[in-house]
């Protein structure tokens, strides 16, 4: 992957964004005062300024997805922190066309995170994702495989789930070869991404081999029951109710059973036996109840499920770490997270490898 050539509009445009995300907080709620919601709030000065200028903006879902696409691809990588190379970086193919790239920074006992993009399942791209694939190499130690699964609606559901799958058998099967015990796989992922990764989870359960952590970063978990935190963000420039409408049109084929726990990772059957968790949640998101529900869901059916929120951020949030102190902080702090859970699992999974 190549890096993101800026035209000089662009990078007068990302020189703005970051000057503007440095000011002082007293100047920033000036320029655009902090709303607070239902659960008492505040958005993060330099957030609720990035989304006063967000309003303004085209809205990618007026656009067919090739052209949504180029446009947000664009819009990410000014958007996102130029985080150093990793000192392995190296591009594979899980088959039939499926590419991924591998972060490593050395480390690879440390384990391994399968990580899945967002981007409703229409847009979004490996490329967009490099910052937080980095951070999570270098802050973890952990090798990254980062999925470049396929979009719809030239490939809708189940095509990400089914290349999801694919990723997790190739990343077990070839983990021994890059250092990797197989029993020490996170399965990480963002909004759509996070989808995938809940999904992945449930499909794999009972294997021998099973991911010791799912992340799930600001998921979407239920398209069947409606919650208030979708009302209450429908008009967010970060994501909207007409932008999530577009995603499920574009991702679902007419007739698809939204209760299928492949698009509904919340409806199925019985959460029993499942990895444990990290649930990342932010107060200013549409999707917060959805992930909500699905970490209490884990919890009632035994499996341990460690929320964090982030009250002040909102949707998508890792993309806006080079123009929002406060969403490069936060991501920061989901490292930190990931990393604290693998230090707590190396000792059992080292004495589990030994003993079998």
């Amino acid at each position: 992957m190549s890096a993101q050539a800026f035209t000089v509009a662009q990078r007068l445009q990302r020189t703005l964004l970051v000057a503007l995300s440095r000011l002082p907080a007293r100047v920033q709620r000036v320029l655009a005062r902090p709303v607070t919601n239902s659960a008492g709030d505040t958005m993060a000065p330099d957030v609720a300024l990035l989304m006063k200028l967000g309003e303004s903006g085209p809205d990618y879902s007026d656009l067919p997805p090739s052209e949504a696409r180029a446009t947000t691809e664009r819009d990410l990588a000014l958007f996102a922190s130029r985080v150093p190379a990793c000192a392995v970086e190296e591009e594979i193919e899980i088959g039939d066309g499926v590419l991924a790239t591998r972060y490593g920074s050395g480390t690879p006992e440390r384990g391994l995170v399968l990580f899945f993009h967002g981007g409703g399942f229409v847009i979004g791209s490996r490329a967009s994702y490099t910052a937080p694939a980095r951070m999570l190499a270098h802050g973890t130690g952990a090798d990254v495989v980062s999925v470049e699964y396929r979009l719809a609606p030239e490939h809708p559901f189940p095509a990400a789930q089914d290349d999801a799958l694919a990723a997790w058998r190739y990343v077990v099967d070839h983990a021994a070869s890059w250092g990797v015990d197989p029993h020490r796989i996170v399965v990480a992922g963002e909004s759509a991404g996070g989808n995938i990764a809940a999904v992945l989870c449930q499909q794999v359960r009972g294997e021998a081999v099973v991911p010791l952590l799912q992340v799930l970063i600001q998921p979407v978990t239920d398209l069947v029951e409606h919650r208030p935190s979708q009302d209450e963000f429908a008009d967010s420039p970060a994501l909207s109710a007409k932008q999530v409408a577009w995603f499920v049109q574009n991702y679902l084929p007419v007739g698809t059973d939204v209760a299928d726990p492949r698009v509904s990772p919340c409806r199925a059957a019985s959460l029993d036996g499942l990895p444990p968790a990290i649930v990342n949640l932010a107060g200013f998101d549409p999707l917060h109840d959805d992930g909500l529900a699905y970490a209490t869901a884990l919890l009632e059916a035994g499996v341990p499920a460690q929320v964090d929120r982030e009250p002040g951020l909102v949707h998508g949030y890792l993309s806006y770490t080079a123009v929002s102190p406060s969403c490069r902080k936060a991501t920061e702090r989901l490292v930190a997270s990931v990393s604290a859970a693998l230090d707590r699992t190396a000792t059992t999974t080292t004495t589990t490898t030994k003993a079998s």
